[in-house]
Order: structure tokens, then sequence, then C-alpha cells
């Protein structure tokens, strides 16, 4: 019953299909699918779950378009049984042309045809305007949350429900939509996929055509991960993988669920960047600062106005305003209106600004309504968005709905969510720009041949000393070492090699050293080395289970420098990953790392780096020298492409530390 409501405004046939009656609720109907005049576009299968695969199986014969499926009980069950009802779906699907929406799910919503196949109740009864979001999501109800903005006068394109995605998922909605041209920008709720490669290629598909995609992917702590597994059957995949497809691929991850609609409206409507500078005009210093303090957490340049722009401002703010960026014209404006005019156009033709920010700090009946035309007006001559962020507390206030339903102004209800949203525009930007070939590979030809050789030899546990030669065959630098089994050995080892050096017990079996006390630096002379060593030695006697012993390693100490951690891992959503970050003692305690999807060349490689929150360290900080950053990204790169060549075989990298001089 619901669902024919909601098909009130649609004018396509609609048939009924029910097997006891001839009419239910004023619609005629037939006997079974089979007994339909056409194989129709879509079935919506309003019936238990017993009742569904026998009617899939009869949609397939009646080469029907598709089906969609409310009934839950599936896999999201975690039942081996309720699994296999579901894989039984997923089969029929793919042996025909049949696609299948669900199970688990809460319909569909065309708004540009008003097809609404869906039972949440009132699409019909609700003025729904065409807008330029699509809207997707795993959860419904969740879904359905962004939907309600049609009740402020704010309208979307399509609404795409998964659910458990037995057959089409939020990859394929995605795809679908950047091939839709109402649809401008994409708002997107999931938890998680089984396969990441489907994500890239949508995100990259997106890209290509100038359709933004935000997404706000839920599931990303522990607990979470194990909500979603009994929510929508879906594998939630590690965070920091998804984080770096989305990177790769355009696509704006945000925070909150607050932010998805916000943000995908205001990429709809603003285009492309004309500049990266940010112009701010506000009525209150207050909001002028904290404009300020948000544009530089987020990275928004916000240069100052040029001369021209200057004099302008100049002229119409007074003294104990500010007539720079970020401009505070003050709350004279409410005696003299025209110095908002004048402000706004000085600041909105200055070609260093791409966007303006206005703070919304008060909603006044008499004047706020009257200053959208103006602003709307300047924004759509000029091609450049205007973001107003609505402070007051009435959050519907005068104004409002006027700033949200215009094509050329933005309404956020966060001065951070704004700037976000701005950051990553710019950001996607910058993507599309950038080159798009592929750097070559930094490793020599024979790096993966002579690896493999390396890594047959070595057994299932790799030492230290084994692990560096095959890292050492893909051009990563490497200390030098000696193998010895004897103090007087070990010291002419460090003769040759030259004081400082370190020794360390070279075991298969003790995998931190440090903790065993198996590893002693600094040493200086010879006759400190056979103390070490044979203090050593004892250590690793006293670990239990007693460990397979090969003998010690001897090594040249490295001076002191930046110390970093790359490493790599293998992703059961996106494949291999290669990790950097602060390394030495800091990795754990810190966690400070960027991740990409190996592998990487020295360019992304260099993104990665000025994505940590301490690359100023190796920048110069406090008046050290920078490092190298060209021959940091590419020992990043090298082992990303280890990864990637062995992916199958290497599950994980743990390069700590990398000193950076």
């Amino acid at each position: 019953q619901r669902t024919l409501g909601n098909l009130a405004h649609f004018k396509g046939r609609i048939y009924g299909v029910n097997p006891k009656y001839g009419e239910v609720h004023g619609l005629k109907c037939y006997p079974s699918i089979e007994a339909l005049p056409e194989p129709p576009d879509c079935v919506a299968l309003a019936v238990p779950r017993e009742a569904v695969e026998p009617l899939v199986e009869q949609a397939a014969a009646k080469r029907a378009g598709g089906v969609i499926i409310y009934a839950s009980g599936y896999s999201e069950t975690g039942l081996a049984d309720r699994e296999h009802q579901q894989e039984r779906l997923s089969a029929i699907a793919a042996s025909s042309d049949l696609r299948i929406v669900g199970p688990n799910c809460i319909g569909m919503i065309n708004n540009l045809s008003r097809a609404g196949v869906i039972f949440q109740p009132n699409y019909d009864k609700t003025p729904h305007l065409p807008g330029p979001v699509g809207i997707i999501s795993q959860s419904g109800a969740l879904g359905y949350t962004m939907v309600q903005a049609c009740e402020r006068g704010v309208g979307f394109s399509h609404y795409f429900t998964g659910g458990n995605c037995a057959d089409v998922d939020v990859c394929d909605f995605i795809s679908y939509l950047v091939e839709v041209p109402e649809t401008r920008a994409i708002a997107c709720l999931f938890e998680g996929m089984k396969d990441g490669e489907r994500l890239l290629e949508a995100g990259e598909k997106a890209l290509a055509a100038d359709k933004p995609v935000v997404v706000y992917k839920m599931a990303n702590s522990a607990s979470a991960a194990a909500a979603a597994m009994s929510h929508t059957g879906s594998l939630a995949g590690t965070d920091a993988a998804y984080r770096a497809a989305f990177a790769k691929t355009g696509i704006v991850a945000v925070e909150n669920l607050e932010a998805v609609f916000e943000t995908a409206s205001f990429l709809a409507k603003a285009g492309r960047p004309k500049a990266n500078g940010d112009a701010v005009v506000a009525t209150s210093g207050g909001a002028a600062v904290i404009a300020a303090d948000k544009a530089e957490l987020h990275g928004v340049p916000m240069p100052q106005p040029s001369e021209a722009t200057l004099k302008v401002l100049t002229a119409n703010i007074p003294d104990y305003g500010s007539a720079r960026s970020p401009c505070d014209i003050t709350a004279q404006v409410l005696t003299n209106p025209e110095s908002f005019s004048a402000c706004l156009t000085a600041m909105m033709e200055d070609p260093a600004y791409g966007t303006m920010i206005m703070p919304q700090v008060a909603a006044v009946p008499d004047l706020t309504p009257k200053r959208v035309p103006v602003s709307a007006e300047l924004a759509r001559r000029t091609g450049k968005p205007i973001c107003a962020v609505w402070m007051t507390e009435w959050l519907q206030g005068p104004g409002a709905e006027l700033i949200e339903t215009d094509p050329n102004l933005a309404l956020f209800r966060s001065m951070d969510r704004c700037f976000y949203a701005i950051a990553a525009w710019q950001k996607r930007e910058a993507l599309r720009q950038a080159p798009h070939k592929k750097a070559p590979r930094l490793s020599a030809a024979g790096a993966r041949e002579t690896a493999s050789k390396l890594l047959a030899a070595a057994g299932a546990k790799l030492t230290e000393r084994k692990a560096k030669a095959i890292l050492a065959a893909y051009g990563v630098p490497v200390t030098g070492e000696r193998l010895v089994t004897d103090a007087r050995a070990a010291i002419k080892a460090a003769e040759q090699l030259g004081f400082p050096v370190a020794l360390k017990v070279e075991s298969p079996d003790i995998a931190h050293k440090t903790e065993a006390g198996v590893v002693r630096l600094n040493i200086v002379e010879p006759k400190s080395v056979r103390v070490a060593y044979n203090e050593v030695m004892a250590a690793a006697g006293r670990v239990s289970p007693k460990p397979e012993v090969r003998g010690v390693l001897v090594q040249p100490m490295i001076p002191a420098g930046v110390e970093l951690v790359v490493g790599a891992r293998l992703d059961p959503q996106f494949g291999p990953l290669v990790v950097v970050g602060l390394g030495g003692i800091l990795v754990e305690l810190l966690r400070d790392t960027a991740v990409g999807l190996a592998p990487v060349d020295v360019a992304e490689a260099k993104a990665m780096l000025g994505r940590l929150k301490g690359q100023a360290l190796l920048t110069g900080f406090r008046g050290s020298p920078p490092v190298d950053l060209d021959r940091v990204a590419a020992i990043v790169a090298r082992v990303s492409e280890f990864a990637a060549d062995f992916a199958g075989e290497v599950a994980e990298i743990d390069v700590n530390p990398v000193i950076c001089g």
C-alpha cells in the first residue's frame, strides 16, 4: 500500500501481482509475474523472505529489468542458512540479465520521474522538487534523513538504498548517477564493501566526468565494524585503506553524517574553483576570527585583498572594523546598507579569491532576506560560489531557505564544515589538474626475480639480514653488516666497518630484539665489542622458548636524523597498501601515518609525506636542516613496488627506522 501510494505521481504503467485477489487497493492484479502483458522494468517484492526466491526466478524468466527486495533476515543475521539464501539470489542475478537491489532495503526513488519504489511513508504527499544531488545509502532509514531536506524546499535527483547489496551495490549506484545529467554531485553513506577495486573504478569514472562524490563511511572502529556485519552483512574494511582509495580518486570523505548532504549541495553548485584564495566578509569581528582559525586549520589560503579592492574596503568600513582579510564590515551596514554591496562586490571581483564566506550571525526578518538576492546575483555574475555559514541558533530563520535553495549560494551550519568542504573542493580540483600519466618504476628490471629467489631461500621467517637483502634488490638503501659467531670475529668486523657499531643477535624467533635484551648500540672500541657480544648471547640464552640463534650481526651506527617508518600490508578490500609515518620509538605513540594504494610513484609518495602531522620535521624545524624529500619519497615508492609485486606472498612489511639525514 505504501509503495503504491508513493507511485501516485509516476506516469509509467503499474501492474499489480497477487495470486489471491483480482484487485488490491484499486489496482488490477495478475495472478503471477509470468502472466503480465509485458516484461516489467522493475519488480518490487513486498513479500516475506520465504516467498522471495521463486518470485525472483519468475522475474528473471520474464526478463524483467530488475527486482527490489524489501525482505530482511538474510546475511545480516549471521546465520549460515540465511547467508546461503542470499547467495542463491546473487547467483540468479549472475546467471541472468536481472539486477537485484537489496535484500533488506527500503527501496529507491527516481525523483525526476517521481518513481517512488519505496515503502517509507508519505513520499507522495511531500513536494519533492528535483535537485542536483543524488543520494546513496546502504542504510535506508539513515539515508532518508537526507531525503527529508525536501521538507525545507531542497531537492534531490535520486535516492538509492543498497541494504545487503547481494547484487547491485554502492559502486553501481555511483556509476549510474555519474551518467545522469541532472545529478551534479553524489552524497553517499556506506559501511563497507567486498570489492575495493570496484570502488576505485567508480571513483575514477566520477572524477573523469567531474561529478563530485561525497562519502561518509561508517564502521571505522573495531566495534563499529562488528555492528556493520550484523546490520548489513558487509565487510567493513580498514579505515586507512578506504581513505587512501578516496584520496586517489578524488572522493570527498567527510567526518560526520551532518556534513554529507551539506557538502554535496555545495559541490553541486560550486563548479570548478577560479582561484584558491578564500574571502570572508563578516558583520562580526568574532565571526571573522573564527573563519580565520578554520581557514588555517584546513589549509585554505586567505590572501590579502589587492590594492584596488583595499581602496573600496577602506572607503566603506569604519576605522573600528577591518579592511583586510578576513574582512569585518561591522554592524554599521545596518545604517549604511550600500556598504555591504560595495565590499562584497569588491572582494568577489578580486581575482585572488575563488569563493566567499559570509557568516550569518543573526537572522533579521527585515534585513537577511533582502541581502540574499544581492549575494545570489553577484555569485551568478562572477561564477564564484558564496557560502553562508548560518551561525544563529534560529536554524530555519528568515533567509535560510532562500540561501539553501538558490543555485549559486551554499548554506553551511558549521564554520568548520564549511572550510573542510572548501579545502576538499580545492584538493579535488588539484587532483583533476594533475598529470595522470603513471611514472615509470624505480626498481631495476631484475628486482622481482632477485627478490623472489631470496624469498624462496629464506623460508617462512625472515631475519633482518635477509629482509634487508630483499629490499636492497629494489634499491632501498640499507646498512652494511657482518654475521659473526664469536667475539674475536665481532671485533674484526667492527674494525672493518668502522666505529661506532651496533651488535644484534640474529634469530628468526626473536621479533622484538630490544625487549629481549639482545641489542647493544654505540660501541666505540674493541674491548667493548667483546663485552657486548657476550652480553647479547647471554640474553638470547634466557629467552623462552629457546630460540634458534644464527650468530650476531655487527653493523655501523648511522648518524642521528629524523626517523620514519615505512611499511606495507595486504588489505582484504584494496590489496597492498604502503604506509609512511614518524618512526623509531614514536611510531606507536603518535600514530602519525599516511597510507597509499601500492604501488605509488615519487610524486604520490611526496604527497603522503606532506599529509603527516609531523611533516615540519622533514622540511626543517626550528633551524634543523631539511631532509632530502625526493630520496625519502623514492624509498617509499620502492617499498611500495616490492609490496605490489609480492602481495600474494608477503602479508606485512615493517622498515623501522628509516633514518633521514
